[in-house]
């Protein structure tokens, strides 16, 4: 391990903001992470041990005097047992969860507890916060959780695992950081619009033919369509009412194009084309996705679903 620098050991953002992990090796918690300090219990509590010992002095009380230093070797005790309740945790991170803009990205953080000590009132803090208990040689999976504001990659802040047991007079902690970030879509629009008419893609081997067996579009529904060919799922998600268009050999598919969205700004038409992926996907469509530099050619699915909601985060 490197050693740290005299400037390094006593600055202030090792307190608060930990080291930055430069891998994704597990983190052992020992006596150059954890930090202990008093509580407002504590010091309270320390208080009273000095009225004690003064009123042990004027009175020349002897019985003041022992329960002064009874307290007294209570209060040091303690540190020795909070600083246990963490030293040997390894900390690991895990896996990411992706969200849209607006909604809480979730990291995944792994504890282990290699020791036979009992672990209590552990607690583990970014934005949300965990409390929980390690029994011995055991793991725990959590996920905390940390706001987003725009799309793109989110880096984790930081994490502070802290704990103040046994008696909450002293608090152990230690703050990490690690290198996980994030995925975040743009946040789909609040609006639902019909999908783009972009008409049939045509297969360069013949000419359309309406009329056939095949899907390959989905319009507007219009008087006199087909009962038989209204598209159901779309109606019951409240994106309107659809009528199924079939052709025959050389069919269509229905095409998301950045182009055909609608916006006055670059975000604004990355949100509404977020939200006919959202919608084509659970109406169970399969869609076509263009936007400057990449054309992904027709698909549903959730591998599909998720390079389209990629390539807006990354847009």
């Amino acid at each position: 391990m490197k050693a740290l620098t005299l400037k390094d050991r006593f600055g202030l953002d090792r307190f608060f903001l930990g080291e930055r992990r430069v891998d994704d090796k597990p983190l052992i918690l020992n006596q150059r992470r954890i930090f202990i300090l008093p509580t407002q219990r504590g010091f309270g509590f320390a208080l009273l041990i000095v009225l004690l010992v003064l009123i042990a002095f004027v009175y020349n009380n002897n019985l003041a005097y022992m329960l002064a230093f009874l307290l007294a070797s209570i209060f040091f005790i303690t540190i020795l047992h909070t600083y246990k309740s963490l030293a040997g945790l390894t900390i690991q991170e895990g896996q990411t969860i992706a969200v849209f803009t607006g909604e809480s990205a979730g990291f995944g953080v792994h504890v282990d507890n290699p020791t036979s000590v009992v672990r209590q009132h552990i607690q583990l803090k970014m934005q949300s916060v965990e409390n929980f208990n390690l029994q011995a040689h055991s793991k725990a999976h959590l996920t905390l959780y940390d706001p987003t504001q725009k799309r793109g990659w989110h880096p984790a802040g930081t994490m502070t695992v802290s704990s103040t047991y046994p008696l909450g007079l002293f608090r152990a902690w230690s703050p990490i950081r690690f290198n996980a970030k994030a995925l975040v879509y743009p946040k789909p629009a609040d609006q639902k619009m019909p999908f783009p008419e972009t008409g049939a893609t045509q297969n360069p081997h013949g000419q359309f033919k309406k009329g056939g067996d095949e899907f390959y579009d989905l319009q507007s529904y219009q008087a006199g369509d087909p009962i038989k060919h209204l598209h159901w799922k779309a109606y019951a998600r409240g994106l309107g009412l659809f009528s199924k268009q079939y052709g025959g050999e050389n069919s269509a598919e229905i095409w998301l194009d950045f182009g055909h969205a609608p916006g006055q700004s670059i975000e604004e038409r990355l949100s509404y084309l977020c939200r006919w992926v959202v919608d084509a996907e659970q109406a169970g469509l399969n869609y076509g996705f263009v936007i400057p530099g990449l054309r992904l050619e027709p698909g549903n699915g959730k591998a599909h679903y998720q390079r389209c909601l990629e390539a807006l985060a990354l847009f």
